[in-house]
């Protein structure tokens, strides 16, 4: 596919707005629209089809999220994460620490699905034993993943009714100060042995600064990624894939890990569009379509705080979706 004009950069921002290849610029940014809980449903459905995304200002009461959020850095605590001195709900990384040594899940290495280390093993392997160990506690499983608040949210927006399923597999990632950054992607990739309607909520597990490595859009990035889906299945198709094949090639063509590219700040030059991001609260959520293009900043909190935060998914469960989802979150099982 053809890229669009690359813009001229602006200079450079006053805030530590910094993806993996770099600073994002003037110009390169705005700001994520917010919808209130209480807009009505049909304006709601209006946005989310016209952003790709919908951004909606506490609709988790925000007790509910601060008590996830302190059962997560007290669970991980004996690792040494946190600041000595500080508690748990704040999640202050201990800056004397190698940063290298509590790699996030899910985000910044040669396999995505895969075990994360750091130079001293010892540290990084119990660090992220007990950040996999939280994606099957109850207080996550149970008591936030099934927050009734989200789902009937969901199901009113989609029009899915009593058909609203919650998949089993979630993504509880959290970001520590100077890390790698997620890169460029949109959920289908990951999705696609179901139809394309699954709806993600990506749930901020308390506040997160602009500067923290909370999840950024790309404008309008939705239209983009159904036409990048399209048009490669459109030639895996003429070259006599079957479809099970063409789902297969096109995960193989992606970079490691499933990305469209590591490189945000690039990628949204070549197709002239601009990141999306905003500060977030605790009770926020983003939900968004599958083909929706987004990534995340690297973590520069003023506070040191460590970015926390969840990706859950909803699907018909009338319709075909993808079944590969329907289990806990575990490295190496290839979804």
């Amino acid at each position: 596919m053809p890229h669009a004009e690359c813009p001229e950069p602006g200079p450079p921002s006053a805030e530590k707005l910094f993806v993996n290849d770099g600073p994002l610029l003037a110009g390169q940014y705005a700001e994520l629209r917010p919808t209130a809980l209480e807009t009505p449903i049909d304006e709601a459905r209006r946005r989310y089809a016209e952003d790709g995304y919908l951004y909606i200002k506490g609709l988790l009461p925000k007790i509910d999220v601060l008590k996830a959020r302190e059962e997560y850095f007290t669970l991980l605590a004996p690792s040494g994460v946190l600041k000595p001195g500080s508690h748990p709900i704040d999640g202050i990384f201990d800056n004397t620490k190698d940063k290298l040594d509590f790699p996030g899940i899910g985000a910044g290495f040669a396999d995505a699905n895969g075990r994360p280390t750091g130079p001293h093993p010892e540290v990084a392997t119990l660090f992220v034993d007990l950040a996999l160990q939280a994606h099957t506690e109850n207080w996550y499983k149970e008591d936030f993943c099934k927050h009734p608040a989200l789902k009937e949210y969901v199901a009113r927006l989609t029009g899915w009714g009593e058909n609203t399923l919650g998949i089993r597999r979630t993504l509880l990632r959290n970001n520590t100060p100077g890390n790698k950054a997620i890169g460029v992607h949109y959920d289908q990739i990951f999705l696609r042995h179901g139809e394309d309607t699954a709806v993600t909520a990506w749930v901020p597990m308390g506040s997160i600064s602009r500067e923290g490595g909370g999840l950024i859009y790309l404008e309008k990035g939705h239209t983009l990624g159904a036409e990048i889906e399209q048009e490669f299945t459109k030639r895996a198709k003429a070259s006599g894939l079957t479809d099970e094949e063409a789902k297969n090639a096109f995960n193989q063509n992606m970079m490691s890990g499933g990305l469209l590219a590591d490189s945000p700040a690039e990628f949204g030059r070549q197709w002239n569009r601009r990141w999306l991001l905003t500060s977030y609260e605790a009770g926020d959520v983003v939900l968004h379509n599958a083909y929706a293009i987004h990534a995340s900043t690297i973590n520069h909190d003023p506070e040191n705080k460590i970015r926390l935060g969840t990706d859950l998914r909803f699907v018909n469960r009338a319709r075909p979706w993808d079944t590969r989802w329907g289990n806990d979150y575990a490295f190496g099982d290839g979804v």
